[in-house]
């Protein structure tokens, strides 16, 4: 019989939760036995969760679906947040998603092009499915680097902040915004987890760099949401953004990102800065037409 999409995935999700957890963190008493493998056992997983075990163990495998009973009395077992708690209810085909056949690319309408060309003091940035960075604007590309020197097909953000030297020395805390970034990737993948594009670009990644890989199989989600961006910016030196996420009514998964600074602050004094050097060159170029 035919496997239904994603439930193995959400057995090895389960699996990468339950080795993170100690029976001291979910109140159960240390039985004193060596432990062969770090997290809990199956069976106790299992106990906690009030199933049994050998369905639990089929669950992992990726042989058996779960209710949403089930699987929420897991996510509080798990000690799994929203995120992962909606990312599980996904995979297991709990809750509603895009339909499978969806254009290779999206596209970005007229209208958000508008808006993110009149941001002159904010970066601004359209992510779309599996991260693809689908437009900018001036500010961002100021702050971050020429995209539009990026085969098309290689434009995505994930991809970009492992192969571009550049980018990987942009960030302060590149590790720890790598790892959020694959952990969005990973969010993102639950929509079509078949997607040919996603399976080539994690290949390609896994291959190229052992921390991708090692964060990729370690099944970390999270929504895009605010945070701040750290850069030590070449010219401007180090930066701090406050990090803003808008969906698209007409695409939901098309995100505007923003990064915006505090009026008066070294970060907004030195985005004047950049905004009258993009200024200038356009209307040198305005000249030379």
């Amino acid at each position: 019989m035919q496997r239904e999409p994603g439930l193995d995935e959400l057995g090895a999700f389960l699996k990468a939760r339950r080795a993170e957890l100690t029976p001291d963190g979910v109140g159960l008493p240390d039985s004193g036995e060596p432990r062969r493998v770090p997290g809990l056992r199956r069976e106790e997983v299992a106990r906690l969760a009030a199933i049994s075990t050998d369905y639990y163990i089929r669950l992992e495998q990726g042989r058996v679906q779960a209710s949403t009973a089930v699987l929420d009395a897991l996510a509080q077992v798990l000690r799994l947040d929203g995120d992962q708690r909606e990312y599980i209810l996904t995979l297991a085909g709990k809750t509603v998603m895009s339909p499978a056949n969806r254009a290779a690319r999206q596209g970005v309408g007229p209208q958000m092009r508008y808006l993110l060309d009149d941001l002159t003091l904010t970066a601004g940035f359209v992510i779309g499915r599996n991260t693809d960075l689908l437009a900018w604007n001036a500010m961002a590309a100021a702050l971050v680097m020429d995209f539009g020197r990026i085969p098309e097909e290689h434009r995505n953000y994930v991809r970009m902040l492992f192969t571009e030297p550049a980018i990987r020395v942009l960030y302060r805390d590149w590790e720890h915004m790598a790892r959020l970034a694959v952990s969005h990737l990973r969010m993102d993948s639950r929509r079509n987890p078949h997607d040919p594009r996603l399976t080539a670009l994690v290949e390609e990644l896994s291959v190229l760099d052992r921390q991708f890989r090692l964060w990729w199989t370690s099944h970390d989600v999270a929504v895009r949401a605010g945070g701040t961006r750290l850069l030590r910016h070449p010219v401007m030196g180090d930066l701090a953004f406050e990090r803003s996420t808008f969906t698209c009514a007409e695409d939901p998964e098309q995100q505007l990102v923003v990064w915006t600074a505090e009026p008066g602050s070294p970060t907004y004094r030195a985005l004047r800065c950049l905004a009258a050097g993009i200024e200038m060159a356009s209307e040198g170029l305005d000249g030379v037409a």
